[in-house]
């Protein structure tokens, strides 16, 4: 038996589609975040025929989940559609698990999520997740075209309402009487109790996604695996964890909490050649957060940068929070950083200008903990 098969096996045998198994000498299971970046001079279609490269890398090396991220109106991140990316990537998959990391809830009515990942469900039994957020994903403006609502505010207050009538399509569970109670999401469970029905009710597990207290606490109430993200509020990192181990009530989907953190790491032969990938990505951070959007970045455009001291400040905060180095250097930042917070899983993310660094990145990691 092979390390993936080992790995994909182990979730199997869990009954929960949720947990899985370290790989090599891993201290956790090792996932990967891919936000499908598009670089200076490549197009959309190469960002996505270095997802498939990634996600086949991802599957043959041992490790145990792939998600994509929901954005939007950014030119960097060609991962506006999830579900779409979702179905493409599992025709070129066979094993790996395969999800939203995450959709974010209050674009979207909870009838159609159900219905896509119903219907990827359907394309890859047994090996799909739904994350959620309740970020719109994107700024102000774009939120608002997405909603059509120009109260912008309303779908992340309903959260929680808006969860629960997801969760009764996903399970067709709404009580006699619901207005809802005749409308079935399909593919979906109707289709085992309808006359002749042979399809099994298994439907993919939901996670909650954050990067503060409100998903932790609700995860937690509601007995769901929590992903936070590490990534990018890394400061809220442990008393987010806490709470959510705090909060935590056991369910029919796990007995005890699961939380998975989302990493930026980046490994390459040498430690320079690592920093010099990862300032990409820094700068494409930057210029996000300043209101200028773009592709992400050359490395040669990153070394000519001229950053002023504020916009330095901002760099070196964030680079402290990414792991990057050679193998060895990154697998100790991993198992130190597992250590730390206590993670069950580490999801990995690897923020590059190019497909190539990208994809080298997750090899030289897995070679570095035997996978």
């Amino acid at each position: 038996m092979d390390k993936a098969r080992g790995s994909d096996e182990a979730s199997r045998e869990s009954g929960d589609g949720i947990r899985g198994a370290a790989p090599g000498t891993a201290p956790v299971p090792l996932s990967v975040l891919d936000l499908v970046t598009v670089g200076a001079g490549y197009t959309a279609s190469d960002a996505v025929r270095t997802a498939v490269g990634i996600a086949r890398t991802a599957e043959r090396r041992g490790f145990h989940r792939y998600w994509v991220a929901e954005h939007h109106s950014m030119p960097g991140v060609a991962s506006s559609s999830p579900a779409v990316l979702l179905a493409h990537l599992a025709a070129h998959t066979e094993r790996i698990r395969l999800g939203s990391g995450g959709v974010m809830l209050p674009n979207h009515a909870p009838l159609v999520i159900a219905e896509q990942f119903g219907t990827l469900e359907a394309m890859a039994p047994g090996r799909i997740d739904l994350g959620l957020g309740r970020a719109p994903g994107t700024d102000g403006a774009t939120a608002a075209a997405l909603r059509r609502t120009d109260r912008l505010h309303e779908g992340a207050d309903d959260f929680p309402q808006q969860l629960a009538e997801l969760t009764r399509f996903l399970d067709d569970s709404f009580p006699d009487g619901h207005p809802y109670a005749r409308i079935h999401a399909v593919p979906g469970p109707v289709q085992a109790t309808s006359h002749g029905g042979v399809q099994s009710r298994h439907r993919p597990p939901l996670w909650l996604l954050g990067s503060s207290g409100f998903s932790a606490r609700l995860a937690g109430s509601l007995g769901l695996p929590f992903a936070f993200a590490h990534h990018f509020s890394a400061a809220n990192t442990l008393p987010a964890l806490d709470l959510y181990r705090a909060s935590f009530r056991p369910s029919e989907v796990l007995s005890e909490p699961y939380a998975l953190i989302g990493v930026a790491a980046l490994a390459a032969e040498e430690e320079r050649e690592a920093r010099r990938q990862v300032m990409t990505g820094a700068l494409s951070m930057l210029r996000l957060r300043t209101g200028r959007p773009g592709l992400v970045p050359s490395p040669e455009e990153a070394e000519a940068y001229g950053f002023s001291d504020m916009e330095r400040d901002f760099v070196d905060t964030w680079l402290g929070n990414v792991v990057h180095g050679t193998p060895d250097a990154v697998r100790q930042g991993l198992d130190d950083l597992a250590k730390r917070t206590g993670a069950d899983e580490l999801m990995i993310t690897a923020n590059a200008h190019g497909g190539p660094a990208r994809l080298r990145s997750y090899e030289l990691i897995a070679d570095a903990y035997g996978m």
